[in-house]
């Protein structure tokens, strides 16, 4: 019976594909999880979101490792990790957001206009994105659609963290040279 089992028991079961054992385990520490996501990122969706993302990387590609500490403690390192990513992108698309808005005349107030700007941003974008090698775009897209942080691009594309910092770098100079007129 797995409610009564050690972490590193569950863990074990979770391993050779018992996944009643990640229910376990998120009965054990989903709320510790769920509470620190919370605080962090402060946004009950984006905390409930987050804790979800937690415990499906823990199950599909977990490197947790009892010999070097609890299981509560590594679950708390990946979401502080993740949130601390999140907030990083949230702060990096909030200042593109400034940076365009800037371009924008001042005298505009119209919410149906802000939308129909904002889908054209987007439409030039994603017309930008098509230009650039693909490799490069791939990465772009993990990261900034999917939300993946490059030692996760790393895993899925399973190639080097230098060509993902290369080829993210390559990237966001070429499209900044396609977007000049948007960035400026």
């Amino acid at each position: 019976m797995l409610p009564n089992q050690t972490d590193v028991e569950v863990f074990a079961s979770l391993k050779s594909g018992n996944l009643s054992a990640l229910g376990t385990i998120y009965d054990r520490y989903g709320e510790a999880v769920y509470r620190l996501a919370l605080r962090m990122l402060g946004n009950v969706t984006e905390a409930e979101d987050l804790t979800q993302e937690v415990f499906l990387a823990f199950w599909r590609n977990s490197s947790y490792d009892p010999n070097r500490g609890t299981m509560l403690t590594f679950l708390m390192t990946i979401t502080r990790s993740r949130a601390i990513n999140r907030l990083s992108q949230k702060r990096s698309q909030l200042q593109l957001v400034e940076r365009l808005g800037n371009t924008q005349p001042p005298d505009v107030n119209n919410p149906l206009m802000d939308q129909v700007s904002v889908s054209e941003v987007s439409q030039i974008v994603t017309e930008a994105l098509q230009q650039i090698p693909e490799n490069q775009r791939q990465i772009l897209e993990m990261a900034y659609y999917d939300g993946l942080s490059q030692s996760e691009i790393t895993k899925q594309l399973n190639i080097p963290l230098g060509t993902v910092k290369t080829r993210t770098r390559q990237g966001l100079l070429k499209l900044r040279k396609l977007l000049t007129n948007l960035v400026e």
